[in-house]
């Protein structure tokens, strides 16, 4: 009906014929009512259109609007604004609008995401540091082993090894909480000028991993003498959960401006005595003592060594993983080739400078030195030396031949403490 009515108030209307007027009669008679509208015959011929005085047509019991009234109101309204720069630039409010949606649904799926522990004893890092468990003592992180960490064999080196177990045992103080303004330091241990130095690593090695292994490293502390510190670690296959490494190293504290050794500080034992855990060393300690060489026992004397400065850390020191790589500088071709490091003790006597020259002597022993390649397992004395003499690192280490495990009953991560 609307639609009529609006059309019939657009459409011309021609002027009834005297035969149609006649015919209108007989229906009814008087003048053509459309839609609200009323016409009548003029003697001009033309159409004079008045609004008729009847209320607006209604459907379901709602006026309805005619066109002409819809044009009255249309005049009412103001003119739009001239167009200018100012108001023919995009809204920006739309464009802001649609970033803060967009950002908004990114953080929900976000904080959907099931990143937080399973457990309520397991404290995790979201971006995968790592994660503490078994009450706070252990700390757990995991490694996958890369292309440019493995060698020929396709097996991960000793040095790769020994740099997954600082990088962890790093990040058990930070993930703990405990991490100063240093490298390792707690932050009563940087007030005080104060950094962690190694003075004993044994390691032992089961077996190496290879490309695309993922291995889990477990690290914890305990209380070693009145001040030292002992930090063990457990290296295994995370899908197989084989062992593969035990390492047990001790520490000590020395002044990073005198690089004298230091006591632990009331302070400093305060912050760290806390995660101590009451257990023994993952390994037996080796009592054997290691022997000094000289120009007159080695098998064999490497010259010329000096660090990089990529070898210093942030506290000026050179890394201890480092020296493993000086003393292996002087063993035997043959035995690299044919052999695998199964086991390792090392001593740390002083570090060295940025400046420094160093010696690496290596003695052989239970194998023929001029058959090593096809001997069974060798013993090696390492020493590592500055050119005056003065003792670096002394060292054993024990190896086997490539292809041969030695995997037995081992110690396991600490039981809870109670």
């Amino acid at each position: 009906m609307v639609a009529t009515a609006a059309i019939a108030s657009f459409s011309p209307v021609t002027s009834p014929s005297p035969d149609s007027g006649a015919e209108a009669n007989n229906h009814g008679g008087g003048p053509v009512n459309l839609g609200g509208f009323k016409s009548k015959h003029s003697s001009s011929r033309g159409l004079k259109v008045k609004t008729n005085a009847q209320a607006p047509p209604k459907i379901n019991g709602t006026a309805i609007a005619t066109t002409v009234e819809t044009f009255k109101h249309d005049d009412d309204l103001p003119s739009p604004p001239p167009r200018t720069f100012i108001n023919q630039l995009p809204d920006w409010s739309m464009l802001l609008a649609a970033i803060t949606t967009i950002f908004l649904a990114a953080e929900k799926q976000w904080m959907m995401l099931d990143w937080k522990p399973r457990r309520p004893d397991m404290l995790i890092d979201p971006f995968a540091i790592g994660k503490i468990v078994q009450d706070g003592m252990v700390f757990r992180q995991n490694f996958s082993i890369r292309s440019y960490e493995i060698g020929a064999d396709r097996t991960a080196s000793i040095e790769t090894v020994m740099n997954h177990l600082q990088e962890t045992a790093l990040n058990h103080v930070k993930t703990a909480g405990l991490l100063g303004d240093g490298f390792g330091s707690t932050p009563e241990m940087c007030k005080k000028n104060l950094i962690w130095v190694v003075t004993r690593m044994q390691v032992a090695v089961d077996r190496y991993p290879t490309w695309g292994d993922v291995v889990q490293v477990d690290t914890w502390v305990s209380a070693s003498g009145k001040n030292g510190m002992r930090r063990d670690w457990l290296l295994r296959d995370c899908n197989t959960g084989e062992i593969l490494t035990r390492a047990s190293s001790v520490w000590v504290m020395m002044n990073k401006l005198t690089r004298r050794l230091s006591k632990i500080p009331a302070e400093v034992r305060e912050e760290i005595e806390s995660y101590f855990v009451n257990s023994g060393p993952i390994l037996e300690e080796d009592k054997r003592k290691l022997s000094k060489l000289d120009d007159n026992t080695a098998d064999y004397i490497c010259t010329g060594l000096s660090p990089r400065w990529s070898d210093l850390d942030v506290n000026q020191h050179v890394n201890n993983v480092k020296y493993i790589g000086w003393l292996l500088e002087s063993a035997p071709q043959s035995i690299l080739e044919s052999h695998e490091l199964s086991a390792m003790t090392l001593e740390y006597r002083r570090e060295c400078g940025r400046d420094s020259v160093l010696q690496s002597l290596t003695a052989v022993s239970g194998a023929d030195v001029g058959n090593l390649a096809h001997g069974g397992h060798v013993e090696c004395k390492h020493l590592l030396r500055l050119e005056d003499g003065a003792e670096i690192v002394r060292g054993r280490t024990e190896w086997r031949p490539k292809g041969v495990n030695n995997i037995g009953v081992v110690n396991q991560v600490p039981a809870e403490s109670t």
